[in-house]
């Protein structure tokens, strides 16, 4: 497969589960960025880092779809929304410690990571990652987060702070497969329970 080119990588969705959010990686922010939660007003940054990571076709599609999901949640997102900042304190990066259901449960979910892309690969993801993760064990004791296997360096990094497939059908073992090829590394096979 050609790991240079992701949109040549077939696009499966996949789940992973961290069981727990015991011993938590630290990862320092490199120098010249600062990380703070959102604040009643942040919407449109938030818009304009999915957008810019290439998660809406459009900025307005992004503010209207943070609208629906949080929109009758700020306060929530005050507490578990974080923002990475440029030497500007302008936003640049975002994910939220929110939650969902998995597996009958309600439990913590990793939810909507992105950085724009004049700052991707500089080492921002897993300072905001291991942020998040201590922002979500103050409120539970489990993770969740789906992505995809064209985000398969995003997943390799999940698989290094402990987050574990979840195999609920075929289509996503071929993924899981696929994660193995592309990280050249053996996906644990267990079954998250």
């Amino acid at each position: 497969m050609n790991q240079e080119r992701p949109e040549a990588i077939p696009y499966i969705p996949l789940t992973m589960q961290r069981p727990n959010l015991a011993e938590l990686p630290d990862a320092p922010l490199p120098a010249g960025y600062g990380m703070r939660t959102f604040r009643r007003g942040d919407e449109t940054a938030w818009a304009r880092i999915e957008w810019a990571a290439g998660e809406f076709k459009t900025e307005e599609e992004a503010l209207q779809h943070f609208r629906k999901e949080f929109g009758e949640h700020l306060a929530g997102m005050e507490e578990r929304c974080l923002f990475i900042t440029d030497e500007h304190g302008d936003p640049i990066g975002t994910t939220t410690a929110w939650y969902g259901e998995f597996q009958g449960a309600v439990i913590g979910r990793i939810h909507w990571v992105a950085v724009v892309p004049e700052h991707q690969g500089k080492k921002l993801s897993k300072p905001l990652l291991s942020q998040a993760l201590r922002t979500m064990a103050r409120f539970h004791e489990q993770a969740y987060l789906t992505t995809q296997t064209t985000s398969y360096k995003a997943v390799g990094m999940y698989l290094n702070y402990g987050f574990i497939p979840v195999f609920e059908n075929e289509k996503c073992e071929e993924g899981w497969r696929m994660i193995g090829q592309l990280l050249n590394r053996t996906i644990d096979t267990g079954r998250a329970t």
